[in-house]
């Protein structure tokens, strides 16, 4: 059974990371070790655990090469760069590998936007959470070029002690867009200070 998630269906929960975007959707269920939504997550698709749930972005997949498992922590913030997320419940194809036994998950990120833009985006939640996201972009330059671009920073002091959380990311993607072919380029970076509760990091 498979289920497409357009922008417009989780752009209320725009706060939400992965998987939490997930939550709603039928037969998922997530955790997460902090408590607060941030930092190391998890999830099941029909009793699936994430080594058994292949996931790609853009086609490509984001599954470690050796555990198979996918950790969205390295992702913070990038569901405000995504157009469309497709749920696939259930064995997938041979070619995603052994990691699609429970269920398959294709992330697509933004698409072309045609008009100029620039959006701010600052919210505040419990436990000193705060979430700051600026995007732009260009829009069509002279019908062939578009540029997009975001800069984002999650933290959190979590639900327990030593749960606290300061993701930072930027996202940037470059194309053209020709009457018959797509060229495009992205690259996404993350810096995380993530700690497992329970777990105590001393310096150097």
């Amino acid at each position: 059974m498979q289920e497409y998630l357009k922008r417009r269906d989780f752009q209320k929960q725009s706060r939400a990371r992965y998987p939490y975007l997930l939550n709603q959707t039928p037969s998922v269920q997530v955790n997460s070790d902090a408590g607060a939504g941030i930092g190391y997550t998890n999830m099941t698709i029909r009793g699936s655990d994430n080594q058994r749930i292949n996931v790609t972005l853009n086609g490509i997949p984001l599954n470690d090469a050796e555990s198979m498992g996918s950790f969205f922590v390295n992702l913070p913030d990038f569901a405000s760069s995504t157009e469309s997320i497709q749920v696939q419940r259930g064995i997938g194809t041979s070619t995603n590998g052994a990691g699609s036994f429970g269920a398959s998950l294709n992330i697509q990120s933004n698409t072309l936007a045609e008009k100029p833009y620039v959006e701010l985006n600052n919210s505040f939640g419990s436990y000193n959470t705060w979430k700051n996201t600026v995007k732009l972009g260009t829009g069509l330059i002279n019908d062939k070029f578009a540029f997009n671009a975001r800069l984002s920073r999650i933290s959190s002091d979590g639900y327990i002690e030593r749960a606290s959380s300061d993701l930072q990311s930027f996202y940037i993607d470059g194309g053209y867009y020709g009457k018959k072919h797509i060229l495009k380029g992205i690259v996404f970076w993350e810096k995380r200070k993530p700690t497992r509760p329970g777990t105590v990091y001393q310096s150097p």
